[in-house]
């Protein structure tokens, strides 16, 4: 039982961590779209 909730709790900080990236990725795609300069 406590190797589940080990694995469990992994895999909750893991589907946060990558939560944390994908927002920040998303956000400095806006930032260098919104900053481009115009052509």
């Amino acid at each position: 039982m406590k190797k589940l909730m080990i694995v469990l709790l992994a895999a909750a900080a893991g589907y946060l961590v990558w939560r944390r990236v994908s927002t920040d990725a998303a956000d400095r795609d806006l930032w260098t779209e919104v900053t481009d300069t115009l052509d």
